[in-house]
């Protein structure tokens, strides 16, 4: 039997996720993190993207967090997100939309525009767009 952690995904609505993990995959502020079991103390902020979490008995699950901060110690791992979900759960034409929105934002500038925003929402978007890709590709 492999060695676990305890692993928490919460957003500002709800704990998304509790239990025992072999591994934690996310998309770090420096770079692709995992975390397993005996991990240095890490604190890091998250982009936004797919986090993967391998359960003990090897089952994969894919959430998608909009940006938080992960924190890991030798026996947990706690990730604090903006926004969380279950991979399953995101509409891809929602997020081809407001992909589509964003860039045209982007393109037609006004005098009120908010840059930092529509750069913020596409890359979102995209990150989205990512993680269900990824998950299609998974399950063949």
């Amino acid at each position: 039997m492999a060695m676990t952690v305890h692993c928490d995904i919460v957003s500002a609505e709800e704990e998304i996720f509790s239990g025992l993990v072999e591994m934690v995959i996310a998309a770090g502020s420096e770079g692709d993190v995992g975390i397993s079991y005996g991990h240095a103390p890490l604190l890091t902020g998250l982009k936004p993207g797919p986090v993967r979490v391998i359960k003990q008995n090897g089952e994969e699950e894919v959430y998608f967090v909009s940006g938080g901060y992960l924190e890991a110690q030798p026996y947990q791992v706690s990730i604090l997100a903006d926004t969380a979900l279950r991979a399953g759960d995101m509409d891809e034409a929602a997020a081809l939309e407001a992909k589509r929105e964003a860039e045209q934002a982007l393109a037609n500038q006004s005098g009120d525009f908010d840059y930092t925003r529509a750069a913020t929402q596409l890359a979102e978007a995209a990150a989205r767009l990512r993680t269900i890709q990824a998950l299609r590709k998974k399950s063949g």
